[in-house]
């Protein structure tokens, strides 16, 4: 799901640093497949029963505001079964001109589903997902409850990938909000591939944005991705500039003894 300026969950509540919650999850890893920096996603979800976390330890995002540390971010997302998992998402602002307080934003809690397996689950045709969930409130300000719904459209060949992704929300404001994005990469057999991706929202009564974001995947190897992602945007009129950089990492909830013993 996207993420608003713009992808903490209940870790950061406990002070962890972001550094030591890397190590911890390198210990035990399982195939990753990166689906930062987007704001979008695509129409697959975590092997059952397996995590997967898309971390980002700092960005930066520059707007008519002000400058922002976007530190951490993350997207937690668990497989419940072959074809449905559950997302957690959030992010620290933290601002630095002028300075302030840092705010969780961003927060979110996920169904992800896909209706029809294609080209991502190694079949024929287009891959088709749902992700629907509840806008949790900001940390700080008067924001409510909002809810969102989302429809995605995967199709992978051998030069590269395009997912369509198209959302209606209820804001934290209680605006009416919509968004359609494309994200399109080169291909996945390449160790490093080029991204990029341009959405349209709206937010009803607020604003209109257009951005545009071009970056790279490094596939270090099956279970290991780092990304790095330049985002221009106006919104209003106004111009927005974000750097980000991340990694994505799975891992089985399963001990290895039971996975050995599954095998036999």
């Amino acid at each position: 799901m996207r993420i608003h300026l713009t992808q903490m969950p209940a870790f950061i509540c406990i002070g962890a640093s972001p550094l030591l919650v890397c190590f911890c999850l390198l210990m035990s890893l399982a195939p990753a497949s990166a689906y930062r920096p987007f704001d979008g996603t695509d129409a697959a979800v975590a092997d059952k029963d397996k995590f997967e976390i898309e971390l980002q330890p700092a960005g930066v995002l520059k707007d008519a505001s002000g400058k922002t540390l976007i530190a951490p971010a993350a997207r937690f997302n668990y497989g419940l079964t072959e074809t449905w998992e559950a997302v957690l998402e959030g992010q620290f602002e933290n601002p630095l001109s002028p300075p302030g307080s840092a705010n969780l934003k961003a927060a979110g809690a996920f169904l992800k589903g896909v209706l029809r397996e294609g080209s991502l689950q190694k079949k024929d045709g287009p891959s088709v997902a749902t992700e629907f969930g509840v806008l949790l409130p900001d940390s700080q300000g008067p924001s409510q409850l909002g809810a969102s719904l989302a429809g995605i459209v995967s199709q992978r060949w051998d030069w590269g990938a395009i997912h369509l992704n198209g959302v209606a929300e209820l804001t934290r404001e209680h605006h009416a909000d919509l968004f359609a994005g494309v994200i399109i990469e080169g291909p996945s057999k390449w160790t490093v591939r080029p991204v990029a991706e341009v959405f349209y929202e709206k937010e009803f009564g607020k604003s209109d944005t257009v951005s545009g974001l071009a970056g790279l995947i490094w596939q270090v190897r099956e279970d290991l991705a780092f990304d790095v992602g330049v985002r221009h945007a106006l919104t209003n009129g106004h111009p927005v500039n974000e750097l980000r950089a991340g990694m994505t990492v799975s891992f089985s909830v399963l001990p290895a003894r039971s996975l050995h013993r599954g095998m036999n």
